[in-house]
Order: C-alpha cells, then structure tokens, then sequence
C-alpha cells in the first residue's frame, strides 16, 4: 500500500552518488513517492537520473542554494503528508520505512531519525547522527555513539525508541505540515548545524523529536564538504552560536554566549598546536560573522523560550577533554 511519504534528496554535481546510493533508496521505498530536488548541477545529474531512474521525479533549483535554502526551495512543491530529507550519499535497509511512520501515529511526535551507521565500516556508528542528537548545557552537540571525533561500535547499545534533542539532517523525517509551519530551514545558516535549529524550534511548539532503532541507513559522510575543510569547521562554531542566540532562554543567553566565545577560542589554539591554522583563521572567522550577525538575530526572538526538552546539565567539553569520558 502507498504511504503519504515523500523521499527527498538534495543533489548538487553528485551524479557518481546517485548511481551508486540512489539504487537501494528505489529498491526499498516502493511505498513512498521519491524526489531528487536538483541544486543547480553543472554535472550531468539530471541526465544521469532521466536515463536510470525514471520514475524519480525531479526538482530543478537555478542555482546552488545550500542545503538550508535547496530544501526550502524545492519542497514547496511537494505535498506529501511525511517528508524523508535524504542525503545523497545514504544506503537504506530493507523496511526502514515502516518503524519510523508508526511513530508518527503519536501525534506529539513531529521529525523522527533512524540509526546512522557508516557505510565505509557498517559495524561503526557514523558522525553525523549516529544514535540520535544532544545538546549540552554550553550548546555543545553530540551524539549517542559519537563524542567530538570519537565513534562507537554498534554492539547494539542504541537499540532502543526513545526523544532525543536533535536528528541528523542525513536522514530526517518530518510532517510536512511542521516543515512548513517552521518555515523550514533558517537558510541564512547556508549549511551545517540547521537541522539541530529546525529541532529545537520545532520543540519549543510542543513537538517531540525521536530516535528509532528499528530503522537503520548507511551514511557515506563529507561527501559535501570533509572534515578537514576550514570552510565546515566555519560554518559549524558559527551556526552553533546562533542556535543560542535564537533559541536559548534570555536569562542564560549572556552566559552561554560568553562562555562558548572563550572555549571556542580554547579551541582555536588546540587547532594551532596540531598545526592546522587554517582552522584557526576558520573560527575567527565564524566569530567575525557571528558578531555582525548577533543583533539581528537577537531582535528576531520571540515567543517561548523553555523548551520541552531541555540541553543536558553537564559539559560534553569537560567530560571528554577533562574526564576523559568518550562514550
């Protein structure tokens, strides 16, 4: 039976992993109607697609637009009840549609994220979501099998449904009707880190997020941007803070924000003693957009700021680097 769900990727010159990931997603979502928003390719993406994959229906965007701005753009034409936003570079299992929809038949349950395990390693969790999404109190993210750099082994630790704070923006399900009450994603965030903001508002309208382990997908990872380009590690300390500034209760605001300008630039200096200055520069940068960024995003606040599920009390940063905890 066809469910009322949309598969939507978001490609950009990302021809070669259509033809390899795009095969499983086809093969293991006969029930779902599957589009490929197109970011303005230069490639031959949407040849690639007209030829292989016929019954994919195609979104063509002008230009690139990020990940924010693609999604915003080409999901306004989509009218499915559930959206799945699918990385490109995702391998999906065999009926990892179901687990998750029948989460959806609670009502207070508004975006919903499988287990993120690596493709290049499957027994490995995978940085980007891994087991579900948190927040520290400083506004630091984690995952349930991932701390900072460091992945756990699925030994089945995570196998588990239960709210998390924040699903990972690689596979993300969530009622359409939300998405768009949201107004999406904040594409001024171009990319990283605006998946844990679309959360954390959607939260804060009385929506719960939820991790299921009964649904899981292969994640390839930095197919976009790696780990090792400045340009994320930017985009990443900079988009952290604005999470605080726009969601964050008012009277914790002045705190957090001071507390994380140091402790970025803590890490700042921990980037130059690995010789990597380049990632320097990267959060002097992101602090440079921050600060001209600040006040437009602070008169933007309004309506309420706590927040169903609130950011854990304890630091990640001191239970990692200090405790040496890494799980």
């Amino acid at each position: 039976m066809k469910l009322d769900l949309a598969i939507v990727i978001l490609n950009w010159n990302g021809s070669e992993l259509l033809k390899r990931f795009l095969p499983s997603v086809v093969t293991h979502s006969k029930k779902a109607t599957i589009y490929v928003i197109d970011n303005g390719s230069t490639d031959n993406s949407k040849e690639v697609l007209k030829s292989n994959f016929q019954d994919v229906k195609i979104i063509s965007l002008d230009k690139n637009y990020g990940f924010a701005g693609g999604y915003n753009k080409g999901l306004k034409s989509v009218n499915e009840t559930y959206l799945c936003l699918l990385n490109s570079d995702i391998r999906v299992s065999a009926n990892w549609i179901d687990p998750v929809i029948n989460l959806f038949n609670n009502p207070t349950i508004g975006i919903v994220q499988p287990k993120i395990l690596d493709e290049k390693n499957p027994k490995l969790f995978e940085y980007a979501g891994a087991a579900g999404g948190f927040i520290d109190f400083l506004g630091y993210p984690y995952c349930r099998g991932r701390l900072f750099a460091h992945i756990e082994k699925d030994n089945g630790q995570y196998d588990d449904e239960l709210p998390v704070f924040w699903a990972t923006g690689a596979c993300l399900f969530i009622r359409n009707e939300l998405f768009k009450k949201l107004n999406g994603f904040d594409e001024r965030y171009f990319a990283h880190q605006e998946e844990i903001d679309l959360c954390w508002r959607a939260q804060r309208t009385g929506y719960e997020v939820w991790y299921t382990s009964k649904s899981w997908v292969y994640h390839l990872g930095g197919s976009t941007l790696s780990n090792t380009n400045p340009l994320k590690t930017q985009l990443n300390f900079r988009n952290s803070l604005l999470n605080i500034v726009k969601n964050v209760d008012a009277k914790l605001l002045l705190f957090l924000v001071v507390a994380r300008l140091i402790l970025d630039g803590v890490a700042g200096l921990f980037f130059l003693f690995q010789l990597k200055p380049k990632h320097t520069i990267a959060i002097l940068k992101a602090h440079l957009q921050f600060y001209s960024k600040f006040w437009i995003y602070f008169k933007e606040r309004s309506g309420n700021y706590d927040p169903p599920v609130k950011p854990i009390k304890r630091s990640i940063v001191f239970d990692y680097y200090i405790k040496g905890n890494s799980k």
